[in-house]
């Protein structure tokens, strides 16, 4: 594993919206969706191109760049804040800023950190971790770290609040700053041209998601009741052997699958309903089986299912385009491991997939926000470890690859998400070398990644 003998850091610096005006000085009540993971979320842009602008300039337009957007998306420079109870987040927005770092990796080339598309422990270098000490007031909602290489690449790690944006919104917004970064080059005393420079005005209110106590739900929220069954069934299984349900002591391994368009047809086509189905949806079914395999579960043990599904034109009336906040809720299916893997054809829990999906209405999403808003939101760690349980989220919609903070408005090299505060979810991207394969990446415990990989290669 290459390690930098230092990563230096050059300068760090607050950046606060350009223009001012009213709205900034507003609080916004979250969502029950908003306020379920705090945390900011990395990913790290790599740009292995010379550019013909030096490191400096680079810098100075990311930081110009961002100040136009914030103006914009003035909730970003905000921070979050606790309600009276101490128990409920929302986002004040008081123009607090975010925080650039400028950074050297001393002796490092980008060609040797290998294929930039598998994760690397030595990314997480590559990004600015706040320390946090529980005061939600003083922890900024948008960081970023520009580190140069030696040989004149350069990554740029970003870090956005979970409660701020989710992966849709988290890409407009830096899609954005992409766009306002590359106007501000300017070429022979003028600005780059503003052509293909559209960008959907974000929408910061969150009134439409905010839970309505009196549309009562008259149905459960799915998803959260199998996800108690999980908790329940752990809870049984632990009884008298370890009460605060601690996670193995093997850390997980982050695998990181390529298949392109035509392997991924190859692997329809070889099964044996031969039936039509979505890249997403076949790809979903054949890991949950893949997955549950590797991890030798009992026959009886209940095993679940749970993707999340973009809820934007699912409530009533739909949320407005450029919604900013997090809109999504998890559908699930679940079923028994031996039924899974025995009985259970890939057909057939497509067509589980799809009912899923379907039933995300807006009696749905009010039971889920109803089941979020129970009690304390802030995860004190004693959820149980979930093997049975089987995440996944799909960003293949999201072409986070093709945002050109490179020189001239360029795409990046290689996009990679850092490691989630859950690493066993499976992330579905769009392979950038493929506009119909796809990048599965999950986290895996490194007694499983041979069986898993198999599994699931071996189709």
């Amino acid at each position: 594993m290459l390690m930098a003998k230092h990563i230096d850091i050059i300068q760090k610096l607050n950046v606060y919206p350009r223009f001012q005006n009213q709205d900034q000085k507003k609080l916004i009540t979250l969502s029950n969706l908003d306020r379920q993971c705090p945390l900011l979320m990395y990913m790290v842009f790599f740009y292995k191109k010379t550019t013909t602008r030096d490191f400096d300039a680079v810098f100075s337009d990311l930081k110009l760049g961002l100040e136009e957007t914030l103006s914009m998306w003035y909730p970003a420079a905000g921070r979050l804040s606790l309600d009276g109870g101490g128990c409920k987040l929302n986002l004040r927005c008081n123009g607090g800023g975010a925080v650039m770092v400028e950074a050297v990796a001393t002796g490092v080339k980008l060609s040797e950190l290998g294929d930039l598309n598998h994760y690397n422990e030595f990314y997480e270098t590559l990004v600015y971790k706040p320390s946090f000490n529980g005061d939600f007031s003083a922890m900024p909602l948008v960081v970023a770290q520009v580190t140069r290489f030696a040989c004149g690449g350069y990554s740029i790690g970003i870090g956005t609040s979970h409660s701020l944006f989710d992966g849709i919104s988290a890409y407009e917004f830096i899609h954005a700053w992409a766009l306002n970064s590359h106007i501000q080059n300017k070429s022979n005393g003028k600005i780059t041209n503003k052509k293909d420079c559209l960008v959907i005005k974000p929408v910061h209110d969150r009134e439409n998601l905010l839970f309505n106590r009196d549309a009562i739900p008259v149905t459960k929220a799915v998803a959260i009741y199998h996800l108690y069954q999980l908790i329940k069934q752990t809870m049984m299984n632990h009884q008298g052997q370890n009460r605060n349900f601690e996670l193995s002591d093997s850390r997980f391994v982050i695998k990181t699958f390529e298949l392109n368009g035509e392997t991924i047809e190859n692997m329809k086509k070889r099964s044996p309903e031969g039936f039509s189905c979505s890249s997403f949806e076949f790809l979903a079914a054949h890991l949950w089986k893949a997955r549950t395999r590797a991890l030798g579960l009992r026959e009886d043990a209940m095993v679940c299912l749970q993707f999340a599904v973009d809820i934007r034109k699912r409530t009533e009336p739909p949320l407005p385009e450029g919604y900013s906040g997090n809109a999504y809720v998890l559908a699930s299916v679940a079923s028994t491991a031996g039924e899974l893997l025995k009985d259970l054809t890939l057909e057939s829990i497509v067509n589980k997939i799809r009912e899923a999906k379907k039933s995300i209405d807006q009696d749905y999403i009010n039971a889920y926000m109803e089941a979020l808003g129970g009690g304390d939101q802030r995860n004190d760690g004693n959820l149980p470890p979930l093997k049975e349980l089987t995440l996944i989220s799909d960003w293949t919609k999201m072409s986070f690859h093709s945002i050109g903070f490179g020189n001239g408005g360029e795409p990046a090299d290689y996009v990679a998400p850092l490691c989630p505060p859950v690493p066993q979810i499976a992330y579905f991207m769009k392979n950038p070398k493929d506009a119909k394969g796809i990048i599965v990446r999950i986290g895996l415990d490194p007694r499983d990644v041979d069986d898993f990989s198999n599994n699931f290669l071996g189709y």
